[in-house]
Order: structure tokens, then sequence, then C-alpha cells
């Protein structure tokens, strides 16, 4: 049904009206407010999840058609709140220590994290574009919140000009479909196709191919994941552990309801597209990690190559494929979330440190934290039967449902591969003796609780996994209706 109500967009209000209040408490507090600011801003978000959770259930498509609330929309803005919310956490600490006690910190997340929410409920390319600038302008500044450290500055300007360049190819192709369908909005599009007998013109070909190179920029898939490894580590790290987050399951949501939602008739069309990116990503982080010396460096080629095993599900193009998905992404955000708090942690004389061989005799001196981060690593490489293994089974079973064999046997190849890597890091934490051991100075209580909640998660998934598998199965039957 339509509606003119505010209702589906009751998160998105709540969260552009808590920004505000949170701005001008951090105003009058100063920057000696900074923590309660950002406790307050992990509040804002948990109330959200509960206005989510509790919105109407079913389809609802709001203002004029551009606005679309739904199961799939619930599933992320979940999972996207959560993941804002812990990426919040991560960072109390870091801030006060490095001289990043600001309050807009957690403000700008709050404010970028409402933009990942109309990212994930636009129907329409032009509400797609508002969302989507709307979260970035917010990380652009994030990037680069140390700004009299060079690193820093130098990824938060990296991350705007290739941000920039992937808007403008973005909103081309949006102008291309504009030009090729007469519309702009989903379902618009998805009729103009119907009534083209479900053919593609090749004006709307090359739209949709722009319109993915603008997407893949998001998700930092190849061949536009360049800047990834740089704004990774010249980042203060707990922006480096958001941007790992939140931010990629929010566009990977968008990837999926822009190209099922409008396309979904020419799934023949863009497959070979998706198809191109999942290797090269998959490829990619499975062997330009090896080498990496610096963890955060080789956290980005991972987090590329997991985007490839994501998309692998969406090349797929089918109800199975997507709820491959959302399992995928709920997952690894929760991986992702506990190996950026172990980085966190890693301290030397009091200084931050980030070289992978600082981790040396860590089972020694930090026994718990080198077990939860084996954990992480070993669910990263898919080994069963922690949590990651199953979300690399979902993503490669649609992919041989809709007969991309080669696609599933290079998938299953790449994660071999790439099993190399996190296994080195767990005989590093282990084997190897420490020329100057990680500090022993007890690990935050925050940070040690990410750290323990996240691998009891990912250990304990094949436990009690329906609540994700049936959540995903319910998100992903909403985009394909009978």
């Amino acid at each position: 049904m339509t509606t003119i109500s505010l209702t589906p967009a009751l998160p998105e209000i709540w969260l552009a009206i808590a920004g505000m209040a949170l701005l001008m408490i951090g105003v009058f507090r100063g920057d000696g407010g900074t923590r309660s600011v950002s406790w307050l801003s992990v509040f804002v978000l948990l109330v959200a999840v509960v206005i989510v959770l509790g919105g109407a259930p079913g389809r609802i498509v709001a203002f004029g058609g551009q606005f679309v609330t739904d199961a799939f929309a619930v599933f992320v803005k979940v999972i996207v709140l959560l993941g804002s919310a812990v990426s919040i956490i991560l960072a109390l600490d870091y801030i006060e220590r490095e001289d990043m006690n600001r309050f807009e910190y957690p403000v700008l997340i709050v404010l970028a994290t409402l933009g990942m929410l109309v990212m994930v409920s636009a129907n329409d390319l032009i509400t797609l574009y508002l969302g989507l600038e709307l979260q970035s302008l917010a990380l652009y500044v994030v990037a680069a919140f140390q700004r009299d450290r060079i690193r820093s500055t130098e990824a938060g300007l990296k991350y705007f000009v290739l941000g920039a360049l992937s808007s403008g190819m973005l909103l081309y192709g949006c102008s291309l479909i504009y030009g090729a369908t007469g519309a702009t909005g989903f379902e618009p599009i998805a009729q103009a196709i119907a009534d083209n007998e479900g053919t593609a013109s090749i004006g709307l070909i090359f739209g949709i191919v722009f319109l993915t190179a603008g997407l893949a920029f998001k998700v930092s898939a190849v061949p536009f994941h360049m800047w990834t490894p740089d704004v990774y580590e010249g980042a203060p790290t707990p922006v480096t552990a958001l941007f790992a987050i939140a931010p990629k399951a929010a566009a990977i949501a968008l990837f999926v309801r822009v190209m099922i939602g409008p396309f979904g008739e020419i799934v023949i069309d863009w497959r070979p597209i998706l198809i191109a990116i999942s290797i090269g990503s998959m490829g990619l982080g499975a062997v330009a990690a090896i080498n990496q010396t610096n963890i955060k460096r080789l956290l980005a080629y991972s987090s590329i190559g997991n985007m490839g095993y994501a998309l692998v599900g969406l090349a797929a193009g089918t109800e199975s494929g997507v709820r491959g998905v959302l399992i995928y992404m709920a997952i690894y955000l929760v991986m992702t979330a506990g190996s950026f708090a172990i980085v966190l942690a890693m301290r030397q004389k009091g200084k931050m440190v980030e070289g992978i061989s600082d981790l040396a005799g860590l089972s020694k001196t930090h026994p718990g934290m080198a077990l939860a981060f084996a954990i992480f690593l070993f669910s990263l490489a898919g080994i069963p039967p922690l949590a990651g293994f199953f979300g690399k089974l979902y993503v490669f079973l649609a992919a041989i449902e809709a007969g991309l064999y080669t696609l599933a046997v290079f998938g299953v190849l790449a994660s071999v591969v790439g099993a190399f890597y996190y296994l080195r890091i767990i005989k590093i934490m282990y084997f190897d003796e420490a020329t100057v051991p990680l500090d022993k100075e007890a690990v935050g209580r925050s940070l040690g609780a990410v750290q323990a909640i996240t691998a009891l998660l990912i250990m304990l998934f094949f436990v009690y996994p329906s609540p994700v598998l049936t959540s995903a199965a319910m998100a992903a039957r909403a985009l394909f209706p009978a």
C-alpha cells in the first residue's frame, strides 16, 4: 500500500532529531562530555533498533514511492544500527588516549548511520543518492578526524577524492537509466523493462554498468578497491573498524535492492558484471593479503575478499542467493567487530602498534585475547563449525543452485588460498617468541566485552542459528513477491 504517513521513516526521523540534540549537548558540555555523548549515541542507536523492530509488518511504500520499509529493510537496519553502536563502544578508550577526544565523533557516526538507513530503504534513484551522500559526507570527516596527523589527513583526502569520483559515476549511471526508462523510481523502472518485453536497451545496460561501478566503490569491490588498504591503514583504528562494519552492510543491502528490484527481470544482462567483480574481489583478497605486514592493511584485503564472497550470492539473482548474502553480512559484521576489538587492544610500551609481528607470543601474555582472535581468524577462513563457514556455505550453495558452478569453485579455491594468511597470524600468536611483548595492562572493559561476546557468537552460532537463518529467509522473500 502507498501512504503519506511518516511512520515508515520513524527510525530515520528519530536519528535525525537525536543527532541534532546530541550536537547541542556536546556544544554545551564541551569536549569533556565526549564519553557521555558517546554513551548517549549508543543509547540512541539501540532505541532506533527497538523502533525498527516495532514497526508495522509487511511492505509499506511512502513519500510518493521513494521510500520503502519491508522485512529486508528491517533485517539490514538492525545489523547496521548494532554495528554502528559497537563501533562507538570500540572507540571509547582510543579517542581519549589518542587526542581525538571531541564530541563530534559519535555524533558524526549517528548522522552517517542515518544515511545508511535511508540507503537501505531507498526505492528511487534519487533517494539512493541522498542516503549514499549523507553517509559519505560524515565518513569523509571521520576518516580525517586526527587532523594533526599526516596519515589520517591523507586517508580522509584519498577517501574524499575517490568517493567524489565514484559518486559522479553513479550519477551518470542514474541519468542513463532515467534516459532509457523515463523513470527514477524502482517500480516504474521495472515496469518500463517489463513493457519492453524484459529486454534491456544499450543505454540501460551502460547505465547499469556505471551504477554498479559506483556501488562497487562503496563496498570496496575490485576494480574499485584502490582506496581501501590506504584508508584502512591511515585512518584512526576505530574509524577503520567503523568503515569495515556498518557501511559495508548498508552498501551491500543497497546493491541487492537495486539489482533485484528494478532490474530483476534482466538478471541475465547484469549477472556477468557481478560475476567479474566477485571473482576479482575474491582473487585479490586471497592473494594480496599474503605479503602484508600491517594488520589493518591485511584486514582491508580480507574485507575486499569478503565482499567478493557476499557478491556471489547476489550474482545468483535468486531468493536463496539474497538469503545467503544477508546471512553472510550478519556473520561478517560480528567477525570484523571482534577482530578490530583485538587490534585496538594491541599496545607496546603504552603506544598503539599495528604490525602482525607484534602479535608474537600473544598466547602467553594474553591467552584469552589470543583465543578470541584465533576464533575470528578461523571463522574468516571458513573453518567449520564456526559461523564463517556457514556464511560461505549459503552463498556457494545459492551459486550452485543458479548453475554458477565456476563461480562457486573459484570461491572455494580463493577461500583455501586466503586461509594461509589467517593461519599465519595464529602461528605467530602461538608459536613465535615476542621480542617486545604487548603490554600486560588490562584490556579496557568495553573492548574485553566486545571480544568475549563476539567470540562466543561466532563459536556457538551452529548451536542455535535459526534466528538469523529465519530472519534472513523472511527478508529475502520480501524482495521476491509471489
